[in-house]
């Protein structure tokens, strides 16, 4: 029960703290700073205020005790000046101040919000509660639409789920090519402490700090929140090796295996450059992965990424990937990456998802569970266990968003302890049954080794049954499968022309 009260008392202080920091947020769009741009002042004004407080080894010229000394134009000249000099510094520190910009115009703006950071002592608040602070904003942040921060931060509730299926191990290293604002590191890393903080030895715990996560994110603002929130977690050095690289990961192969992968890669096919031509005007080309290592050449974003998770992971390895129904059924690459993803890797449950659990509405996604094997002339997939928690399941962000104890019976059939001894709860006799496998010899019996399954009987819900939201997110999946069967057949003629 204590730590219960303990947990309670925690999130009040983070709630009131998150209501006070934001509440700048709506002073200051007023001024045109949107919420990504105020969360990122945040950023820069919060590891100042801790370094100071903890004594840091700042450079003598640049911190947070020069900064509240200033004033009017000089505070505003000051600051812009400290954060292009801190992002010259080597190691982390400077990954987080890389490039980084005051989008505060106004002097007395900026005091206000420097004054409302240096009000509380930061470093005296455990880590949790830093952690938690910093989560909210990041999802408040995610909230708004403008930002289209939303594509960055996969629902917390999700993660866990994935966290208690795939089991992270001390000393096991983690990656997530696609890390947005680091919501699976920070899964994983607190999964790992509640199961192991008492049992890890010295060496175990330097490892979970300095080498277990490995990422890339190829926005540097998104990168950079990324890497406060890491350090606000106790993740990493400041001199230390930079877990996150500002690189695109499906551009090359990996120079280093990891044991788990799992991710959220963002949502949209199609993956294109921007091209300025000799009269200065722009365009969009397809962008094309032509490695080696891939199965098939494809400008599908998502088959790619899945692609380049198979190359990351060592041989037994074991991944967690969020992806969009169209991987499970596109037909020309889409069959061949399907097919070969079963024949190499243990591709054993699919996790069908509901819509409006996503900031980009409309969204119909999956999570697949595949475990890397050793080369070998068999097929590795045996068969196939499929949760459809979507069916007749309605979530909105705002008015009935996902919790953990709704994932809780997927997990349950998932059965952690022991992934080879489930029971379905579908049966001729129970329908509506959300637990079902499917062996290797049916899946390749389906047209295009199609993965999209369906079997419960959708209820014919009334209107007043249905949230506007929910209509919203029903109407937007609708048009996105149009699209996806659009260019789905666009990809096969050009597939056929070439």
């Amino acid at each position: 029960m204590p730590v219960q009260k303990d947990s309670t008392a925690r999130i009040d202080q983070s709630s009131a703290l998150v209501k006070r920091v934001w509440s700048f947020c709506n002073v200051l769009r007023d001024e045109g700073v949107g919420a990504s741009e105020y969360l990122e002042q945040i950023t820069f004004l919060l590891f100042l205020k801790m370094a100071d407080e903890l004594d840091r080894d700042m450079p003598a010229e640049w911190n947070w005790q020069v900064l509240k000394s200033k004033t009017g134009t000089e505070l505003k000249s000051y600051y812009e000046k400290l954060l292009a000099a801190l992002g010259n510094e080597p190691g982390m520190l400077g990954q987080m101040f890389l490039q980084a910009k005051n989008h505060i115009g106004t002097p007395a703006r900026l005091a206000g919000v420097i004054d409302m950071i240096g009000r509380e002592t930061w470093s005296g608040m455990n880590t949790d509660l830093k952690g938690d602070i910093y989560e909210e904003l990041l999802a408040k942040t995610a909230e708004d639409k403008k930002s289209g921060a939303g594509q960055y931060f996969t629902a917390r509730a999700l993660i866990s789920a994935i966290m208690q299926c795939i089991r992270p191990q001390p000393g096991e290293t983690i990656c997530d090519p696609a890390c947005g604002t680091g919501g699976f590191f920070l899964k994983a890393y607190e999964y790992i402490l509640e199961h192991f903080a008492d049992t890890m030895n010295v060496h175990q715990k330097k490892f979970l700090r300095d080498e277990t996560f490995s990422g890339n994110e190829i926005v540097p603002t998104t990168r950079r929140l990324c890497l406060m929130n890491m350090y606000l977690h106790n993740m990493g050095t400041l001199d230390g090796a930079v877990p996150v690289e500002l690189k695109d990961a499906l551009v090359s192969s990996p120079s280093t295996l990891v044991k788990i992968v799992a991710t959220n890669p963002p949502f949209g096919k199609k993956t294109a450059q921007t091209v300025i031509n000799e009269e200065g005007e722009e365009s969009k080309e397809k962008q094309i992965y032509n490695r080696q290592d891939f199965w098939c050449v494809t400008s599908n974003k998502q088959l790619n990424f899945v692609q380049h998770i198979r190359t990351l992971l060592r041989t037994d390895g074991r991944a967690a990937v969020v992806l969009p129904d169209n991987v499970l059924f596109e037909k020309g690459a889409g069959e061949t990456i399907r097919k070969k993803l079963m024949e190499t890797m243990d591709l054993h449950t699919i996790l069908r998802l509901p819509t409006g659990i996503f900031y980009a509405q409309g969204v119909r996604a999956n999570v697949l569970f595949f475990d890397a094997r050793p080369a070998s002339k068999t097929i590795q997939t045996k068969e196939v266990w499929v949760y459809d928690y979507r069916t007749n399941v309605h979530h909105t962000l705002k008015t009935n968003p996902m919790r953990e104890e709704d994932l809780a019976d997927f997990v349950k059939c998932y059965n952690p302890e022991n992934r080879h001894k489930r029971q379905e709860t579908w049966s001729e006799s129970n329908p509506d049954g959300r637990w079902r496998k499917f062996t290797y010899d049916e899946i390749v019996k389906r047209e295009a080794t199609n993965l999209d399954f369906k079997w419960i009987k959708e209820k014919s819900d009334s209107v007043e049954d249905v949230s506007l939201d929910e209509l919203m997110d029903e109407l937007k999946s609708q048009r996105e499968a149009y699209v996806t069967a659009i260019d789905g057949l666009d990809a096969a003629l050009a597939e056929v022309g070439e």
